[in-house]
């Protein structure tokens, strides 16, 4: 069995202690990381993560608990033992890059060899060495980092961070001031360092994408450890006996809603089975047909058949008429939703009110259809006024509603409060699809 690199043991961290102000930072987090694993701390912002990170580095002291690094206990260290522990066994990489913009990228590399007394033959030549690597050409080697770009730069810590060889790679954050091809292009910088290298990495993100990349990831909330979830898709540097860890629906739910605890995704999985024909598996496949057919690939037959066709063929497994169904009410959706973005095309125009009128009725129209609610003439002149005002935007959707249900008397419409909901409802779908235009970018962007 691999020996544990790193063993955080009932660890607590305490700020301002003693003060109005004082913060659990940490509250007993006991976990193991064993030598060449990718470990991900993930969380909303506050949790804990980034102390437990520069805990492992050996800049925050416990309140009480122990952090053993290779079997020692680094807080018992020495200055000069904890020197030497930060500057050989451990590297980091953090958002801001912290590049010296006085010294050369080269030499910005190069510096922690300096501390080691090593030539600069030697020292230059390693530096050149890992920023080949990591794709920075030699004729930026003597430019100043101000002269890069922001994935360059953290392409540039990323090989100073690793210049001495340190068995454990920490990073914070570190493509959180990126966009997204300079963000990918970093994150497979740690896969090959983890993958190639042999190094443990631990890297702390809020960004549930990057959650493929780890072996298992520590979900933190609050200053706790909440649970540690494994990445089926790797295998793991833990060894694992059969049937000690189970992947189920759960861990697909975390994909989704990465933020929410174990007992928030079980109750999304009980309401999930109790309300929906189709599983969660289905429901991302189904979302990527959606996508297609916002980007204009697939038309109301194509979609079908889509639907219908074998599960193991990349399709849902759809019986006809359910498929059937389904594709007429999402394509019915779109198209009437054009009349909630031409209503609001127009809005600010001066002859709107001539024509925002036939987008009310079509509007109308479509409301009918979907509902079947039957209403009197009045209430129909009402739930124009009423449509009109929640479209524009006067509106709220809970003011829409209730509007819906009061007393004719009180300025309402006096539906029932269960036609109310469907009626808000069935508007609202309209409004989110109609009211924001999909930039070419966006499409372009998104992944299907």
């Amino acid at each position: 069995m691999a020996k544990i690199d790193i063993h955080i043991d009932d660890l607590v961290i305490t700020y301002n202690k003693g003060k109005a102000n004082e913060f659990n930072a940490l509250q007993h987090v006991e976990a193991e990381i064993y030598p060449r694993e990718y470990i991900i701390l993930f969380g909303p912002s506050g949790c804990g993560k980034s102390t437990l990170l520069y805990t492992i580095l050996g800049g925050n002291k416990p309140e009480s608990g122990h952090m053993w690094v290779k079997g020692e206990d680094i807080y018992a260290y020495t200055p000069a033992e904890m020197n030497e522990y930060q500057r050989n066994i451990i590297g980091i990489v953090y958002q801001q890059f912290n590049l010296i913009m006085s010294l050369t990228v080269l030499d910005n590399v190069a510096l922690p060899r300096l501390f080691l007394g090593r030539p600069p033959s030697e020292r230059n030549g390693r530096a050149s060495e890992l920023l080949r690597r990591f794709g920075i050409p030699e004729r930026l080697e003597n430019k100043l980092p101000m002269m890069m770009s922001g994935g360059q730069q953290q392409r540039v810590s990323v090989a100073r961070a690793l210049v001495n060889d340190p068995e454990i790679l920490l990073a914070d954050e570190p493509v959180g001031n990126l966009d997204s091809i300079s963000s990918h292009h970093v994150m497979e910088s740690f896969a090959e360092v983890n993958e190639v290298d042999r190094k443990t990495v631990i890297l702390v993100t809020h960004n549930a994408a990057h959650l493929p990349y780890a072996h298992r990831v520590f979900y933190m909330r609050d200053g706790v450890l909440r649970r540690i979830a494994v990445n089926p898709a790797k295998p793991q540097i833990k060894r694992l006996k059969p049937g000690q860890t189970i992947v189920t629906e759960i861990e697909q739910l975390t994909r989704l809603w990465p933020y929410l605890d174990p007992i928030e995704l079980k109750v999304k999985s009980i309401v999930n089975f109790a309300t929906q024909d189709i599983d969660f598996n289905q429901i991302e496949r189904m979302e990527l047909f959606v996508l297609d057919m916002l980007k204009g690939s697939l038309d109301e037959e194509m979609f079908f058949k889509k639907l219908v066709t074998r599960y193991a063929d990349g399709g849902l497994s759809m019986n006809e008429e359910g498929a059937r169904i389904m594709a007429k009410r999402v394509f019915t959706l779109m198209k009437y939703s054009h009349e909630v973005q031409r209503f609001r095309d127009i809005i600010d125009s001066d002859d709107r009110f001539m024509h925002q009128q036939k987008y009310i009725e079509r509007i109308l129209e479509y409301l009918h259809e979907e509902i079947g609610v039957q209403v009197t003439s009045e209430q129909q002149k009402l739930l124009q006024l009423g449509v009109g005002e929640r479209v524009g935007g006067i509106i709220t959707a809970e003011e829409f509603e209730e509007k819906l249900v009061l007393p004719f008397h009180m300025g309402g419409l006096a539906f029932r409060e269960t036609d109310a909901h469907l009626l808000s409802r069935h508007l609202e779908k309209l409004i989110a699809q109609g009211a924001y235009k999909v930039q070419a970018n966006e499409l372009a962007g998104a992944h299907s």
